[in-house]
């Protein structure tokens, strides 16, 4: 699937150029911006001809920092100006300023735009040989808590998260490089792997819950889900009755006896790197949250990042651990419940991006609400 790419040019003043001609961008995701050209930086998307990523003919802004190489059309009818639910890094001057901070920690590097969307940018940082030596990622204000969770989990498992280095103003965080590459669409061995070394962790915050305080509080609780649900009762059947009925579900998970704890909130293979030397390390802390621990091990275990779903032996395992950690717990009985919940909790949190980005950018979003409602109803257990 093609994504043709048309950039619509700034000067560091905010004043614009234009729109260069399009070019066709190596890979169809809409938030990968590697590659674009040096002496530019990407600053937001403005505009797709299609509702939702991936492909298509694809619009963004970019601020010119360099000489640009090519043609430039003068004529530009894209809206540039500001907008109150815009990221820092997406202003005009928010990317020159955030290198300048990371370059000042890590100097001698060269940073390296590889993406920019509504819920990071993220840039690698490399030496004078081309090798990576960190990597600086910056986050929207509802991410703002990643920097915390990073500590807070080095501090019981540093081999697992990614070092942090520094973190500063407008959500920045300078991480050293993790060895490895990331496994998008890994199969059973390392969703199991993965599932065995962040046990640990669930159950040291669950006997230890105080940092928790310092994450979003995702315990359940009907109200959010409802919010999110009402305006599709129209349109997805199933959907109301589901909402209606989660103040008994929730009691029934209740009665299972996992305890609340840190989850990790996208816990999917692609979120993991490792290397030759056996080392793993969990990376994108920003979805974190202190709600039941569920939520990781079926979205490790749901297949939508490409991998395979290895239902069986990984969840029976989650299950014989948590049972050894709390004795009497009914780990498999929470999951079955479990089951249209966390596509529930995934509209939820898609609605909640919706309503802190500004306009042009709720096509990344926009329709994984309804999915996921639709999701949910198809997942429920009688």
């Amino acid at each position: 699937m093609k994504r043709i790419v048309t950039l619509v040019l700034v000067r560091p003043d905010g004043t614009v150029l234009g729109q260069a001609e399009p070019f066709e961008a190596d890979v169809p995701w809409w938030q990968e911006v590697s590659g674009f050209g040096s002496g530019l930086q990407v600053l937001r998307l403005l505009g797709a001809d299609r509702p939702a990523p991936p492909g298509g003919h694809v619009t963004y802004l970019a601020e010119v920092t360099g000489a640009f190489p090519g043609k430039i059309n003068p004529v530009s009818p894209y809206e540039v100006g500001p907008h109150p639910r815009r990221a820092p890094y997406a202003e005009v001057g928010g990317p020159t300023a955030s290198i300048s901070w990371a370059t000042g920690i890590v100097p001698g590097t060269t940073a390296h735009q590889q993406r920019t969307w509504n819920l990071s940018a993220i840039w690698r940082l490399d030496d004078k040989d081309g090798h990576p030596v960190a990597w600086l990622k910056q986050v929207p204000r509802f991410f703002g808590h990643e920097a915390y969770a990073l500590r807070m989990v080095a501090e019981v498992a540093p081999q697992l998260v990614p070092r942090l280095i520094a973190d500063g103003e407008d959500g920045r965080v300078l991480l050293a490089h993790a060895p490895g590459e990331d496994r998008y669409g890994a199969g059973p061995e390392v969703c199991a792997r993965i599932a065995e070394a962040f046990h640990p962790i669930q159950a040291h915050f669950a006997a230890h819950p105080a940092p928790l305080a310092g994450i979003p509080d995702a315990r359940l609780t009907v109200e959010p889900f409802a919010r999110v649900a009402e305006p599709h009762y129209a349109s997805i059947p199933g959907l109301r009755r589901l909402i209606d009925d989660l103040p008994a579900r929730f009691a029934a998970i209740a009665a299972c006896g996992l305890p609340d704890t840190l989850v990790h909130g996208d816990l999917h293979p692609g979120n993991a790197r490792t290397d030759d030397e056996g080392r793993l390390t969990i990376m994108d802390w920003g979805d974190c949250t202190y709600g039941n621990p569920v939520f990781d091990i079926l979205r490790l275990t749901d297949g939508r990042t490409g991998g395979f779903a290895p239902h069986d032996e990984t969840l029976a395992a989650w299950a014989d651990r948590w049972k050894q950690t709390v004795p009497g717990c009914d780990p498999v009985r929470a999951a079955e419940l479990m089951r249209p919940v966390a596509p529930l909790r995934s509209a939820l949190v898609y609605a909640a991006f919706l309503d802190h980005i500004e306009p042009t950018e709720w096509p990344y979003h926009a329709a994984d609400v309804p999915e996921r409602l639709a999701a949910a109803v198809a997942e429920t257990v009688p």
